[in-house]
């Protein structure tokens, strides 16, 4: 599914004229000013942005001219050819370039301030070479009212650290060229995402590295039927247990992994095996840290950021970005420009969309009614910032995804911007795995609510494609557990082999195939799984810190589980293979929502329809079901293409005789449909139907 670029900009729409969203969800009428009045706002400083640069494009150029960049002196043919250094800090009195080429001098080069708050040095290069040579470290030297002090460059491309993670220091970044490989990916696959952190991603209890990660771990992903992968923490943070959400420097690749180059590589492999890549993209805040961030970088708190306690992220610890400013919105959009055509990534995640879009953050906030996302506790210069984000997003790659981190469910989040939405084109289903730990520690399966389930997993904005998953990395965070752990515990310590008997490890495979199974059917048009979840990786995540005794212990990913023949995470490895494959046959995430067919809590039956298809779940604990007669949307005979309780998924094998299974139709309304099906399902077990004809039978 190719995602449409959206509409650009033109005048503003006659104020008799209805946001197309507000036309499409009539309970938006009420607030189409408000709809209206963001348009108008997103048009306006769209054409604004537009007129300072010539084009839209090129305002978000800035990583072409900010920080180290080739060129000549006087951009004529016989200019001297050297090495330009650029700083936007219109606080600082001074500004000085320091380091190895100058014996850390800080008197030696100064730059140039011009009108808008610009500081430029240029560097010739010399018979020997440039001035700079490719790696060498430095730093910049800002004076201002807050006093002297060595910083990062704010577009710096490379930041090394000692091992002990102190002493950043900045790298100018001139490597030989890059020549890529493999061509981008096609966008008709569907979207099925592999949520992965580089460092954690090594069975060896260290830091990984994108070379790891490219030869290792990339093979691992696409065999497993997964079409994306969404990178976490690639930008560099200073401290590693963030999860990367703690950016310093947004243009550097995080050196603990690699260089710029070894991250090209692990994108173009990516691409080698038909994977798209996504980054997380952390627009929403940055790093409080002024030795390798940028709060205070010219002296006052109000260059990137807001002033005072604006600036603060109250629960983050971290700084805010003033997205009314123009050299902010620079530096942003070029960031994201930067990533799309240096790395050739194929879209992004965007973080923490409810914290920019309400001025206070949607913090213990309830998001009840329509009031809440257009009243004034929205930030209408966040707003407006996603909206430039998407639209050049889709002006650079009209074929890329974007995909927007909310729980508030601001509506037109994943609508395009011309039609009054922020123009992205996914957003993450983020109720559905709180919903399904809420039920796993609340109430016991026996005693779920599968009317009210069936409507938490499909309670969504029709017009809006959803990201479904059931667990990602939140779930399995320090002081959490993944969804198998918490299902299992510690019996998957002494009861994972396959001679083992559990009735605690058979209810949680059971329940553990099931809870995926339904998701994926239900929950959206894509799909989110967090690396080692699809099979069952146990425990938690715990990054190295003071706390654990800087132990790599749970942050690593344990393949070997999954490898060996005799332990069961292996099925469950088998299962989720299955299910993408399902989708490669049947086109189950590009299809129209699921409809239901019967909810029963009494007989705990779960049967509904989606792309073709038949779903019937059992989730009773002890009965098995001889006799369920089922609703079929066609007159034909049926056949089973996925059961859950198959061996070769860690079930008993405990279906009806034939491969496949075959069932045939008789006529009748039942279940709202013309006819039906009969059909045996054990306890605590699902088999997806279709029919027979379609199936290969």
């Amino acid at each position: 599914m190719t995602p449409q670029p959206p509409k650009p900009a033109r005048a503003p729409a006659t104020s008799a004229a209805l946001p197309a969203i507000a036309v499409s969800d009539p309970y938006l009428k009420p607030h189409a000013p408000v709809i209206q009045a963001r348009l108008d706002q997103f048009r306006a400083v769209y054409g604004r942005l537009a007129a300072m640069a010539g084009t839209f494009r090129n305002f978000a150029r800035g990583h072409h001219h900010f920080g180290f960049t080739r060129g000549t002196h006087d951009q004529t043919p016989g200019g001297r050819p050297g090495i330009w250094y650029r700083e936007w800090a219109p606080g600082a009195h001074a500004l000085s370039l320091v380091g190895d080429f100058n014996f850390w001098n800080r008197d030696a080069h100064p730059l140039q301030r011009d009108h808008y708050g610009v500081w430029s040095l240029f560097l010739p290069d010399s018979p020997a070479g440039p001035a700079l040579p490719h790696g060498s470290p430095v730093k910049v030297h800002v004076c201002s009212a807050a006093g002297s002090e060595d910083r990062m460059p704010a577009y710096v491309r490379l930041v090394t650290f000692k091992p002990d993670g102190s002493d950043a220091t900045a790298r100018v970044w001139f490597p030989p060229e890059f020549h890529w490989q493999h061509p981008l990916p096609t966008a008709d696959r569907p979207l099925r995402i592999y949520e992965a952190h580089v460092g954690m991603a090594q069975e060896e209890p260290k830091v990984g590295s994108f070379i790891e990660f490219r030869d290792r771990i990339l093979p691992r992903i696409a065999a497993a039927g997964y079409t994306a992968v969404q990178l976490m923490a690639v930008a560099e943070h200073p401290y590693y247990g963030s999860f990367g959400y703690h950016v310093s420097n947004f243009f550097a690749v995080s050196s603990r992994f690699g260089t710029p180059e070894e991250f090209k590589s692990l994108v173009d492999a990516a691409h080698g095996h038909g994977l798209r890549i996504l980054l997380d993209l952390v627009h929403s805040h940055a790093v409080k840290n002024t030795v390798e961030g940028l709060g205070g970088f010219d002296g006052t708190d109000h260059q990137y950021f807001h002033a005072g306690p604006r600036g603060r992220h109250p629960a983050w610890d971290s700084l805010l970005f003033d997205y009314a400013q123009p050299e902010v919105l620079r530096f942003l959009l070029s960031n994201v420009a930067f990533w799309l055509e240096e790395f050739r990534v194929d879209g992004f995640r965007f973080d923490g969309v409810t914290s920019m879009l309400y001025r206070d953050h949607g913090l213990a906030r309830v998001f009840t009614g329509y009031d809440d996302y257009f009243g004034g506790n929205v930030d209408p210069d966040a707003l407006t910032y996603l909206q430039l984000a998407n639209t050049l997003v889709h002006e650079i790659r009209p074929d890329a995804i974007t995909i927007a981190e909310d729980v508030s469910g601001m509506p037109g989040t994943a609508r395009p911007v011309a039609e009054g939405g922020l123009g992205f084109d996914y957003r993450l289903a983020m109720g559905i795995p709180d919903h399904w730990i809420k039920l796993i520690k609340d109430h016991r399966d026996e005693d779920w609510k599968l009317g009210h389930l069936f409507h938490v997993l499909t309670d969504r904005r029709p017009t809006e494609k959803h990201v479904a998953y059931a667990e990602s990395h939140d779930q399995a965070l320090v002081g959490d557990k993944t969804l198998a752990f918490r299902l299992m515990d510690a019996e998957m310590y002494w009861h994972m082999n396959r001679d083992s008997q559990s009735l605690v490890i058979d209810r949680g495979l059971a329940l553990h195939k099931l809870i995926r199974l339904i998701t994926f059917a239900l929950g959206g048009s894509a799909w989110l799984n967090f690396m080692g979840n699809e099979f069952g990786h146990p425990e938690w995540v715990d990054f190295p810190r003071e706390g654990n005794n800087y132990s790599c212990h749970h942050a690593r990913r344990q393949w070997s589980l999954a490898d060996a023949d005799y332990l069961r995470y292996k099925d469950l490895g088998a299962f989720d293979r299955a299910l993408m494959h399902l989708d490669d046959r049947f086109d189950i995430l590009a299809s129209a929502p699921a409809s239901h067919l019967r909810t029963d809590d009494l007989r705990r039956e779960l049967a509904f329809t989606r792309a073709g298809l038949v779903f019937a779940i059992n989730l009773h604990p002890t009965e098995s079901r001889t006799d369920w007669r089922i609703g079929v949307p066609s007159p034909a005979d049926y056949t089973a293409v996925l059961t859950t309780d198959e061996p070769r998924f860690g079930g008993h094998g405990r279906a009806v005789p034939g491969n496949p299974p075959r069932f045939p139709w008789t006529p009748g309304e039942y279940d709202r449909q013309p006819q039906s099906v009969c059909l045996y399902l054990p306890a605590r077990s699902a088999v997806v139907l279709a029919p027979t004809e379609a199936a290969g039978g």
